[in-house]
């Protein structure tokens, strides 16, 4: 499934897909000096979405409802959450 890649809201993601995909984040170390926006908090879950990067083509994570700018909006490597559960809203 393709998601246009930009900042994500909660409403646009289930919007696209009627599930939610929930991650615990278990590494915040080493934010990159580029990055500008939102940054997680090791040991919280959020709601995410798995989406493709076009820049490097592999997934990455999303999480829903962060904010970030240009190239990477909210977007950040995979290994920096465990995937816990995918709900589905119907």
């Amino acid at each position: 499934m393709e998601h246009e890649v930009t900042n994500l809201s909660l409403a646009d993601a289930t919007r696209h897909a009627p599930y939610l995909t929930y991650a615990r984040c278990v590494n915040a170390h080493n934010r990159p000096a580029q990055h500008v926006g939102d940054w997680p908090q090791e040991g919280r879950v959020y709601p995410v979405r798995l989406v493709p990067s076009l820049i490097e083509g592999m997934e990455t994570v999303h999480i829903l409802g962060f904010a970030g700018e240009h190239p990477y909006y909210n977007a950040f490597g995979l290994d920096r959450f465990a995937i816990l559960a995918d709900v589905w809203l119907n």
